[in-house]
């Protein structure tokens, strides 16, 4: 019975961590997506151009050697673009989400440590798991205003995010903005962060539990002795 509760309280820290390390690993891939926006042009050069928070890409028709090829372009989301508040906003808001993540891993890492070490220093733990909690709140609020800022002005807003002279194509011969995969794996990256957030805690009550434990029988142990 015993065995059974120690291996239950262990898949629970270690779902945690898990969680903690997928929303990493998803926050990672936001990061580099090049589908934070995807327009379709009236054009006959460039069809479809993809968006990312770093660059564009776009499927160029090349007539080499009398061989028609589709070649994949990308091109630098720069000063030369007029970039939108709610763009950027994104670039930043992500780039701090992935910044401050590792850091759940290392306080989730010390804490996990302490418990195979059994060391008994249960203040130590609760410090770092409040500390894992904080950094994926901040974390997960940060991936959610971003995609959904991002959707909102994209799909339903008037968003001022524009090309620059040199693009292949003009904005102005837009004609459809699509929905892409940025937005749920957003939410699944601060779903995961809240689930992290949640089994702390759990861990953050137990710990709290045991340390009034320890502290009423030590109290209890010092009247006996008297």
């Amino acid at each position: 019975q015993e065995q059974f509760v120690v291996m239950k309280e262990w898949i629970f820290r270690l779902t945690g961590f898990l969680c903690s390390l997928l929303s990493l690993v998803f926050g990672i891939i936001l990061l580099s997506s090049r589908y934070w926006r995807l327009w379709e042009f009236d054009n006959k050069v460039v069809k479809l151009v993809y968006i990312g928070l770093w660059k564009a890409y776009y499927h160029q028709e090349f007539n080499i050697s009398g061989s028609v090829t589709r070649v994949l372009v990308h091109s630098p989301v720069n000063l030369d673009w007029t970039i939108s508040p709610e763009f950027r906003y994104a670039q930043n808001l992500i780039i701090v989400s992935i910044l401050i993540k590792p850091f759940v891993l290392v306080f989730n890492s010390v804490a996990i440590r302490i418990n195979i070490i059994k060391a008994s220093i249960p203040e130590v733990q609760i410090l770092c798991y409040k500390c894992c909690v904080l950094i994926l709140l901040l974390s997960s609020l940060c991936t959610t205003l971003s995609v959904t800022w991002n959707e909102a002005e994209d799909l339903h807003g008037e968003t001022t995010l524009d090309f620059p002279p040199t693009f292949p194509v003009r904005k102005e011969a837009l004609i459809k903005k699509h929905h892409t995969r940025v937005f749920p794996i957003g939410i699944l990256t601060a779903t995961l962060s809240l689930l992290a957030m949640i089994i702390f805690l759990f861990e953050i009550r137990s710990l709290e539990r045991q340390s009034k434990l320890k502290a009423y029988r030590a109290s209890k142990q010092a009247h006996q002795n008297v």
